[in-house]
């Protein structure tokens, strides 16, 4: 598998390098936002490990604008910063990154966490080719994710990797009651080193795409002191 790594700092681009390398990844490098989009463009890697702070285009405009492209693969999306303040790692999660890493870090956890994003692609053979509820379809083997309005019309979701696996995962099991650990152990598997309010970020990201009014949502729900479930009636 292709990994982009976007560092402006090569003794740590040299290290990151060196790990992954070692696990057999495919590595390419680039030290500025701006080349970082014209690779993502050339390699269509399957997973960008991204600095926060970037000369030129910092790492939340680079996030930002893979996302917003269309006719690419879908990468997933590891944030490094040096920032430990939670609003810096919500804005991060906020923009489309699927996971983030404070510096300093051991590379050791960067390669589990590089892993268990990675993961998530091996664990699709044994899913239920589609999955449907009365607004909802979701095509597990083409990845695609629609909302119906009625029987004959469908919008199109634009989700991320992660916000497909989540949806499904609440669509495989309508009404089921999912903690925050479950969620995390499903999505990034064992390996998961994190704050599990990371799951709250990507909650409120899948909310503002399926959601008619997010502030008030009609199918992922909030139990309190527990997780979320998803509800979908006619």
């Amino acid at each position: 598998m292709d990994i982009l790594i976007v560092e402006d700092e090569a003794e740590i681009t040299q290290l990151i390098k060196l790990y992954l390398e070692k696990e057999s990844f495919t590595c390419h490098t680039c030290r500025d936002g701006l080349t970082a989009l014209e690779m993502v463009q050339t390699y269509s890697p399957d997973l960008i490990v991204l600095d926060l702070m970037l000369p030129g285009l910092d790492g939340l405009e680079v996030c930002t604008r893979i996302r917003q492209k269309t006719g690419i693969k879908d990468p997933y999306i590891l944030m490094l910063t040096a920032r430990g303040e939670e609003i810096d790692r919500i804005v991060g999660l906020s923009t489309g990154a699927d996971d983030y890493l404070v510096k300093p870090f051991s590379p050791r956890e960067l390669v589990a966490r590089v892993r268990a994003l990675l993961r998530r692609n091996l664990r699709q053979g044994g899913q239920t080719p589609i999955l449907r509820s009365p607004h909802f379809s979701l095509d597990c083997q083409q990845r695609l994710a629609h909302r119906w309005r009625h029987a004959e019309a469908s919008e199109l979701l634009d989700l991320t990797n992660l916000e497909f696996e989540l949806f499904s995962t609440f669509l495989s099991y309508p009404g089921r009651v999912w903690s925050r650990a479950q969620l995390i152990d499903r999505l990034w598997g064992s390996n998961f080193f994190g704050d599990e309010r990371i799951v709250d970020a990507h909650i409120a990201r899948l909310r503002k795409k399926i959601e008619p009014d997010p502030a008030n949502p009609l199918h992922i729900k909030t139990v309190i002191g527990v997780g979320y479930k998803f509800e979908d009636t006619d």
